[in-house]
Formats: structure tokens, sequence, C-alpha cells
């Protein structure tokens, strides 16, 4: 049976959203940006106008290499906005089964690169998408407008882009009863947008991908009026890497970036892994390894050379490095740089210097499962694979480790537990802390509640495993009505079943997302379980140590 959101939108339309190709579109109106003109299309199959490949900055090739990003240049002309642009480079995930240093990543999902339609690779891809309800009046302009929604992509901070299928926008404008306007951005990945070091912060600018995810924002506020959206009614929400970007832009400019881009902020499955300072021995290893690799070694100014690197050749000494990270984890994610990101997250966000004034938090109930290889890591002890994992934690730690959870289940399970509580779920109690009173906290626990599972939720163009009409649409009106109304008690169809949600404050109402054995819908107010709130304060005692 199709769910209650899907039958909204059949796969083959979907799939046509993200081309342009549907025998029912039409021509949009013109929309001028000041430096071009773009035109994209009204798709009559799903009431839904679509920009697809707005440029939003100026390529990040030769000299913009490793700096921030920059505003494009005039385009004459109108451009017709209705072919995916090309994707930034990917990068692989570690292969190594004992690597020295190692921040963590994601594990890479089978098909997730290289599927049939993926555009090409590029350094010239800092483009957005745009998908407005309905047909673009000619008189849309900064008065009044539609609410805002800012998607940012997971992949680890090293794959992924705007118009995979499995990320097609043009649901979650079918989500919200075709009451909100979409945008979707690619950054810059990888060492391309992650690559640190003291030589990047001498010569370059840290953290490029961030910076290109803001710039993206500052967008938005200049230019979504043109579409029909109020730029003073802007959520940003990610998923994975994307979700753990969202942590990285309230903290960001110690917490008062001016003027603000966005009001209410939604993570899911957030994502912190390993953040040092920018010339810790763990980023300054894989810039060396990068520079050695690119025959840099002898130049006089090694991140010149890497500049002058053919990107293509630059992309295969990318996904050679993150290789040498350990398995399942990725080397090139942000860093604390001085600036944008001035100290540890985790410092930050106890001060309470927080961007934003909402926030909405999911996760799923075993994040760590998929990410930790029986295969790899069945010879380590439970406090060998934590130091490993984490290889400034002082041994003592590290055997507090393992006996913290050492009733969790067998020693995978534990090392398991160890990798989904510290990268995933206790960064999001992190972050709840820093919005008292005014945050949300939902746990998906649908079985086997992996990493990314609910993402068949939200994204409609594939059968979720638990179809049930009334749970999708519960769970989808979570993140629109809030987005909508910036309440997550503000219904907006009868089919909605979630009861009362109180404000999260010290391990209080959660809500449960779940169904019974029988197939019924669970979805109620659940407490914090005291275990996991024991193991997030021993993250938090040693956060300087495994770099949060």
């Amino acid at each position: 049976m199709l769910s209650y959101l899907r039958s909204l939108c059949l796969l083959s339309l979907c799939l046509a959203s993200l081309t342009g190709a549907s025998t029912s579109s039409t021509t949009a109106p013109i929309i001028d940006v000041g430096y071009a003109q773009y035109q994209g299309y009204y798709n009559a199959s799903n009431g839904i106008t679509e920009f697809i490949g707005i440029r939003y900055a100026a390529p990040p090739a030769g000299d913009l290499r490793f700096s921030a990003p920059q505003p494009p240049g005039n385009i004459s002309g109108v451009q017709q906005a209705n072919t995916p642009p090309n994707m930034c480079y990917q990068s692989d995930n570690g292969a190594s089964s004992s690597a020295p240093v190692s921040p963590y990543g994601f594990a890479k999902r089978n098909g997730d690169i290289g599927s049939v339609g993926t555009p090409p690779e590029s350094e010239d891809c800092l483009f957005l998408n745009v998908f407005v309800p309905g047909y673009i009046p000619s008189n849309a302009n900064a008065t009044g407008g539609l609410p805002v929604l800012v998607w940012v992509h997971g992949g680890g901070y090293a794959e992924g882009w705007m118009t995979e299928a499995k990320y097609n926008a043009t649901d979650l404008v079918i989500d919200s009863h075709q009451s909100v306007i979409i945008v979707a951005i690619q950054y810059r990945m990888g060492l391309f947008g992650f690559l640190a070091g003291q030589e990047v912060k001498d010569g370059g600018v840290l953290n490029t991908g961030l910076l290109d995810q803001q710039f993206a924002f500052k967008w938005v506020q200049d230019h979504i009026s043109k579409f029909g959206g109020d730029p003073s009614h802007v959520t940003i929400w990610g998923q994975s890497a994307g979700a753990g970007s969202m942590l990285q832009h309230i903290i960001a400019n110690n917490g008062s970036t001016q003027p603000p881009l966005f009001q209410a902020v939604i993570s899911s499955s957030t994502f912190l892994p390993s953040q040092y300072w920018y010339n810790d021995r763990v980023p300054q290893n894989y810039y060396n390894q990068t520079v050695a690799q690119a025959n840099c070694t002898s130049a006089r100014d090694t991140l010149a050379c890497l500049r002058a690197v053919d990107a293509t050749t630059l992309n295969t000494i990318n996904n050679d490095v993150a290789k040498l990270a350990l398995t399942g984890t990725y080397g090139f994610v942000p860093v604390v740089d001085g600036t944008f990101i001035a100290d540890r997250p985790t410092a930050l966000m106890q001060s309470g210097r927080v961007n934003g004034q909402l926030y909405l938090a999911f996760g799923n109930s075993h994040e760590g499962t998929d990410f930790v290889s029986s295969v790899r890591f069945t010879n380590l002890t439970v406090a060998e694979y934590a130091a490993t994992l984490f290889p400034n934690l002082e041994p003592e730690q590290a055997q507090q480790a393992e006996s913290l959870y050492s009733n969790v289940g067998t020693p995978l399970e534990q090392m398991q537990t160890i990798m989904g509580d510290s990268i995933f779920l206790c960064p999001t109690y992190y972050m709840l802390a820093a919005f008292p009173g005014k945050s949300w906290r939902g746990f998906w626990a649908v079985p086997p509640g992996l990493h990314a599972d609910d993402l068949l939720y939200y994204f409609n163009n594939t059968t979720p495993p638990y179809d049930n009409p009334a749970f999708v649409a519960s769970y989808v009106q979570s993140y629109m009505s809030f987005a909508r109304f910036w309440d997550v008690n503000e219904k907006f169809d009868s089919i909605n079943i979630t009861p009362n949600w109180e404000p999260y404050s010290n391990g209080s109402a959660e809500m449960l997302f779940n169904h019974a054995e029988e197939g019924l819908p669970v979805i109620q107010p659940i407490t914090t379980d005291e275990g996991l709130v024991e193991r997030c304060s021993f993250w938090h005692s040693v956060a300087e140590s495994i770099g949060q």
C-alpha cells in the first residue's frame, strides 16, 4: 500500500522533477537575482515550480581553491534552470584497520556513488535548487511570503549531491502540503572543502565547505523573496553530516553571526566526529600526506603547489588520503579554526552562545551499528577500540569507557554503541541543552533504527518498511510543522496522531516514533534513557580528549 504522503507523488513524477523532464511542465517566470536571470519550469503534475542549478558562488578553482566562496560573476542572457549541475568532488571513506590518527566519519552505503543519472564531478559545483509551491506570481517580492526550509545533505563531509534521488526535495514541498519553499544546496567536500593544517591557515581559508553553506544561506536572505519566500522565516535542516553542519552554524562566529541568517534549526542524526584544532597532529598529518602525494613537498609554498595541481589528479589524491583513515571514518572534516569556529563545539555550546532561536532534534536508536565492522574490530578490546577511535584519549579514560559500556551487550555491540553515542546521540543532547525551553527532541526507534533509516519517510520515492499512513504523516509533519509554524504542536492535517509535545529539558519530554508488534503506531512522550544520560556525561567530561 502506498502511504498517504507518497500517494501524492509517484516515483515517475519525482524522478522527472530532478531533470525537468515532464510532459506536463511549462516555463516559469524569469527571476532576476542581480548577477543573472534564471527561468525554471512549472510542473503541473505535482504543482511545484522548480529552479534546478542556480549558481550561488563563483567556481572555487585556481586561486580560489582553498579560499572562501566569492560572489558569482555576471551572466548575460536568461539561464534555463532545468538541468542538474555538476556535483562537488566525491571522496572515499577510510580503509585502514589501525590508523594512528583517525577522526571519525560514517560508512558509505553501497550504490550512493556512481548510480544511474549522477552528474559529473567538478570544482565548479556551488549551486542550489529552489522548489516553490504552485506557480510563482509575477508580484513576488520581499513583503510576506512563504516559510523557507534550507536542506543540507549528508555524506560524511565527503559525498552526496543535492539532486541525488534519495534527496528529492520536491517530496518536502509535498510533505508540507504545498506550504513551504525548499532550497537544497551543495558545498565543497573532502580535501576541497576541509583540508586543514598550519599552511592552510596561513595561505588559505579553513572549513571552506562550511563557508560555502553559509554563503548559500546569505543568498537565501538576499534573493528568496523574489521566489515568493520570506527571508525572516528561514529554517535550516540537515541529516548526518548535514546535521553536523547545523551544529557548526549554531556555534559559528561565537554564536553571533550578523546579520542572522536563520531563525530555526533542525538536525537529523547530528554528526560530530573529532573536531581538532586546525594544526593538531591529526589534520596536519592529512595535509602532509596530501602534499607528499601531490609531489609538492619540496615546493617553497606547498599550498600554492596544491592549488596548481589538476583537479582530477587532486581528487585521486583526495580519495587515496581518505583511505588512510580508520575503516568507516573520514579524514577531512571540520576543524576549530579560531575564527569561524572559534573553539571546541562543546565549549561553545556550553557557553549558551548560539545562532538561532528554536531547535528540533531527531536521532535514531542504533546510530552506530552500521559503522563498526565485526571483521575489522574482533581482535580489539573495547578499551582498545575507544583508543583507536579517539587517539588522544588517556589510557585510563579508554578503560573507563570499557567499564561504562560493559553491560550494553557483546563487545561488538559495545563498540557500536560507543560509536553511536559519542559521535551522533550525545552531541544532539549538547545542542538541546544550548536551547533551554526552546528545543524539542524526537527519537526514531522503528526497527532496526539504523543511521539514515528515517530518510525513507520524509523523502518519499521508496516505500518505507513500516508503511502506515498515520505514522508517516505524523512523523513527517513534525518537521514540516516546525518549519511552517515554528511549533511542532501546530497540526495541519487531521491524520496527524502525534500527542502534545513538550519542550526538552534535562532528560524529559522526548517523542518516541515506533510501532507495536501488531503493527500499530506508537507515538508517545518518553524520558531519556538513564544509561544514555550517564554515558553522554562521560563523553562530555572527556570532550577535550576526543576533539569535541
